[in-house]
């Protein structure tokens, strides 16, 4: 039997069956490159579609950026992409990205999408759920008032997801150190060295649209208005990518400064990656999705419900 953290000796069918599988193994478990950012712009959308659509479109970005460094690894030229300094200027990277997009967003909740890679993936969209659920899911997300002091139903956009995905894509974790110097050397040649890092990218993109249609379509099925539900998303999303972005800077600039830090961890005896221990990666993912986006649902929630109850009393 072929040991996925392990895969040594593998014909070009199971290497890249195990590349599959790696990418489906690591778009569940807590990643901080993945599960903040595609959380925030799905809580932001507030719908199955909207959704599925903020994880189609961070890993399409996710997708290429590990084929073409699947290509570099397979050609010897990556091995100075996995040092901890590296890594510094990663986070430091999309950690400001997310930050200027989440205050962004708080500001103005709104931002032009990417004309035709957002319409294609609507299309794509429209054909998989059908005309009347598209039409149903979209009537809020195409609005756009401006009202202060007011619930807004303004839509969190997508314009950035794609560029979070390629950036996030260039850090190193436990599955890229897999993909890159166990899998992708393994390639018959040249041609195919991008292949495994491609499907690495389709098996995490299977998970994080089914994250991302689970995160958008919970907060609709709460008790809430359309507004009250886009108001809550919003403020959400905004807050996790500002404040979540923050964090991401600090972590990359203590990486910078100390890089002994990267060493950091703690052994869960899980013996699956990104379970196996809690270390600065494990603890950016949670903490951006747990102690970050708990209290800003709450808070968003509470300002909901508040505002709601002033614009009743007029």
């Amino acid at each position: 039997m072929v040991n996925i953290f392990n895969p040594v000796d593998l014909t070009l069918l199971e290497a890249l069956a195990v590349a599959f599988v790696l990418g489906i193994v690591h778009g569940i478990t807590p990643d901080e490159h993945t599960w903040p950012i595609t959380f925030s712009y799905a809580i932001g959308s507030y719908s199955t579609k909207g959704g599925a659509k903020a994880g189609l479109l961070f890993s399409i970005g996710f997708t290429l950026q590990r084929a073409i460094v699947s290509e570099i690894a397979f050609l010897g030229l990556a091995p100075f992409l996995l040092s901890s300094s590296i890594n510094g200027m990663i986070y430091v990277v999309v950690g400001a990205v997310m930050a200027a997009s989440g205050f962004y967003i708080l500001r103005t909740g709104i931002y032009v999408h990417v004309h035709r890679l957002s319409h294609a993936v609507d299309m794509l969209f429209h054909k998989l759920l059908g005309r009347e659920k598209h039409k149903k899911e979209d009537l809020y997300q195409h609005a756009a008032f401006a009202s202060h002091g007011a619930l807004d139903p303004r839509t969190v956009p997508l314009k950035l997801t794609v560029l979070h995905g390629m950036i996030a894509g260039f850090g190193f974790g436990a599955f890229a150190l897999i993909l890159y110097t166990v899998i992708t050397p393994q390639m018959p040649n040249a041609y195919l060295g991008w292949l495994p890092g491609f499907i690495f990218g389709i098996g995490t993109m299977l998970m994080q649209v089914l994250f991302g249609s689970a995160i958008g379509g919970w907060l609709r099925r709460r008790r809430f208005s359309e507004r009250q539900i886009s108001f809550i998303g919003r403020k959400t999303s905004g807050r996790v990518l500002a404040y979540g972005g923050i964090a991401f800077v600090l972590a990359g600039l203590l990486l910078l400064v100390l890089p002994s830090a990267a060493s950091f961890s703690f052994a869960t005896g899980l013996g699956i990656p990104n379970l196996d221990a809690i270390d600065l990666g494990f603890l950016l993912a949670v903490g951006s999705v747990t102690v970050i986006a708990i209290p800003s649902y709450i808070l968003a929630v509470r300002e909901a419900r508040r505002i709601k109850q002033k614009g009743d009393k007029r």
